[in-house]
């Protein structure tokens, strides 16, 4: 196992840059998750760690040693792709087993790392058969014994579960995060789906446009977001924005929204007095407000009622989304008017010109 350090990396396609000088330091033995929307980059620095795209300036080292100029096969890594890239003519023994044979390595010891990477995956029936012949989560399975069996000092992982339907996503996001807990290999993930993030990475990296947003661990972004955009992405359903000018009168500070309604600004905020603003909440984070109550009024659009939850989608002024997660359960009719009430320990406030959010 080793540590991962990132420096001031960069990457151009041609005349376009697609890293802007990234730091990342990942510790041994870690669940580190990049994520951000597709293009953002984060495929690109995972393949650039693994020796398969060239760097253009900075340094990565694995440990201590520098591995800029090193080829793939000796950066003692092993790489978990999208689309499983098995070999359909092998057996699932010798896809496991096809890194070590090539390198030369003992029969015996092949034969002892195979069937320990196959019992941890549940994969010892298994073995005998072809590629052909598994589901699609046995066949990520495979490809994780694939790397297990190489005993590396880091794993990546390139959207691993892309490929599966919703029900296995989640079955293998545990798996993983088992394996990981069991192997305590240095491990970096990258996925666009900020549920396998926020639910699998001891550390998250959210990335955009080739720049790093912020980073930290699952709840101190999803609790404290640097800025609009990582509160946007981070959470589902999605962080409510609404648009308003900052007031503050003799040490009271309210928001204005575009309507007129007056809220309290959210506790440990700062700003100016006139500073447009945009005032974030998240749907669980509101609650129902009896009938001439304070609180920002809205229509209801559609209820999805799961059992657990009541979500209330809705609009406000002018047709802004505004969205609602209660606990209880309620009747809503289409196109009848509620107030929600922000829980104001937990609402976030952002500048409406750089997106940073407003502390004390």
């Amino acid at each position: 196992m080793a540590s991962v350090t990132i420096r001031s990396v960069k990457k151009n396609f041609g005349d376009v840059a697609v890293l802007h000088g990234v730091d990342i330091d990942i510790h041994d033995g870690s669940f580190t998750v990049l994520v951000g929307p597709s293009g953002c980059g984060k495929s690109t620095l995972l393949r650039m760690i693994a020796g398969l795209e060239e760097i253009n300036g900075g340094d990565i080292l694995i440990g201590e040693r520098r591995v800029n100029d090193l080829p793939p096969k000796d950066r003692d890594i092993a790489m978990v792709f999208q689309n499983y890239a098995l070999y359909p003519h092998m057996t699932v023994r010798n896809n496991m087993a096809f890194a070590l044979t090539l390198a030369k390595t003992a029969k015996a010891t092949i034969e002892a790392k195979v069937q320990r990477a196959a019992e941890i995956l549940a994969l010892a029936p298994l073995l005998e058969r072809y590629p052909r012949q598994l589901s699609g989560g046995q066949r990520q399975r495979v490809a994780m014994g694939r790397a297990i069996v190489r005993d590396p000092q880091v794993f990546l992982f390139d959207e691993p579960l892309s490929n599966l339907d919703a029900k296995l996503r989640v079955a293998m996001r545990s798996e993983i995060k088992e394996l990981h807990q069991r192997l305590k290999t240095t491990s970096i993930y990258v996925t666009h789906d900020q549920i396998e993030a926020m639910t699998m990475g001891d550390k998250i990296v959210v990335m955009r446009d080739g720049r790093i947003e912020q980073t930290g661990s699952p709840l101190d972004l999803y609790d404290h977001p640097a800025n609009q955009f990582v509160a946007g992405f981070i959470g589902s359903p999605a962080m409510n924005f609404l648009p308003g000018t900052l007031r503050v009168r003799e040490g009271a500070a309210r928001v204005e929204l575009r309507d007129g309604t007056q809220l309290n600004a959210p506790l440990q905020t700062g700003g100016v007095d006139g500073q447009p603003v945009i005032y974030g909440t998240r749907p669980e984070h509101l609650s129902l407000v009896s009938d001439g109550g304070d609180g920002i009024p809205a229509q209801v659009v559609v209820m999805e009622p799961t059992g657990m939850d009541t979500f209330v989608a809705c609009r406000h002024h002018h047709g802004t989304e505004l969205s609602a997660v209660f606990r209880e359960r309620y009747d809503f009719a289409p196109g009848s008017s509620i107030r929600l009430q922000p829980d104001l320990q937990r609402a976030h406030l952002f500048d409406a010109g750089t997106g940073q959010r407003l502390s004390a």
